[in-house]
């Protein structure tokens, strides 16, 4: 599933004061929430917030132009984080006034970056010390968002939009620092979980996350991935959520339930031959895990890719 933000109401015509980039800004001590709308086609288009700046896409499709990097398309349910003096420049490819575009930019103070890093690194360090917290606004700075961020993302919007006092400014300081966390979890699980093999003489959990994808149709027990990271239990359990913002047995859950989605476009495989070759042991279970992660039955979202 697209892990989106609750969706933001589009301009009426007549209250757009531009049909490119129209945008909205809610200004906080905390952080600035921008909401940019563009209701025709352009290319081109240059955009420099003056901050780092964490955008998710919630309407249509952009093209991205990032110095040093190829360009590329974002997508709903995608987030791209922008470093302080760059420069995006952006192509509108497909929009139009019944098909336009819009994205979230959250602008982040620096010293609001660095003082959550201090805090982690200080208090809350991670398993490998060749590895603190820090935002990666390179490698890792393109990617499907985790419904953990998602979730901090629609706080920070309604927060932004609501009056909540004398209060608001607290409560939006502690969120930014959520959604930092959040963002920086969700970069981890990109180094993790997709390039994991690079990682695999360097990062105890990269050594699970291989374990965890060369046994997925096995059964996996906490004990055994807690001793491949040289961990107790309870500290493995603890530090690998802490660290990826998921359990390792959600993460198990996901990566079967990927295993699952991949067969089931399969034409001629059953949903229950899927079940069990995706690692799954009771058709019932795996018919409910599957409905509430993706939205539909097995055999609906079967339908739907075969049809």
């Amino acid at each position: 599933m697209s892990h989106l933000p609750a969706s933001i109401a589009l301009h009426r015509p007549e209250q757009l004061t531009t049909l490119v980039e129209n945008r909205t800004v809610y200004s906080l001590e905390a952080f600035e929430l921008n909401v940019f709308e563009t209701h025709r086609m352009a290319h081109q288009v240059p955009l420099s917030m003056g901050h780092v700046v964490l955008t998710t896409m919630l309407r249509g499709k952009k093209v991205m132009h990032l110095q040093g990097r190829p360009a590329f398309e974002y997508l709903p349910g995608e987030s791209v984080v922008v470093g302080e003096n760059e420069t995006m420049v952006i192509d509108f490819p497909e929009a139009a006034e019944e098909r336009p575009t819009q994205c979230l930019a959250v602008a982040i103070p620096t010293d609001t970056i660095r003082q959550t890093v201090d805090l982690l690194n200080e208090e809350q360090p991670l398993a490998e010390a060749t590895h603190p917290w820090h935002l990666d606004l390179l490698d890792h700075a393109h990617f499907q968002n985790t419904p953990e961020l998602t979730g901090t993302l629609e706080r920070l919007v309604q927060l932004s939009a609501r009056d909540t006092g004398r209060v608001k400014d607290v409560l939006a300081s502690f969120t930014i620092q959520e959604m930092l966390v959040r963002l920086m979890q969700t970069q981890a699980r990109q180094l993790l979980f997709h390039n994991y093999t690079q990682h695999l003489t360097s990062h105890r959990f990269a050594a699970v996350v291989h374990y965890i994808k060369q046994h997925l149709t096995e059964q996996i027990t906490v004990e055994k991935l807690s001793e491949l990271a040289c961990m107790s239990k309870a500290t493995f359990f603890r530090i690998f959520k802490r660290e990826l913002g998921i359990t390792p047995v959600e993460y198990i859950i996901r990566e079967r339930l990927a295993e699952a989605k991949r067969l089931l476009r399969q034409p001629l495989i059953t949903v229950a031959d899927v079940c069990f070759r995706a690692g799954f042991n009771n058709t019932g279970y795996f018919q409910k895990i599957f409905k509430q992660y993706e939205g539909v039955t097995p055999g609906v979202y079967k339908k739907q890719c075969v049809s």
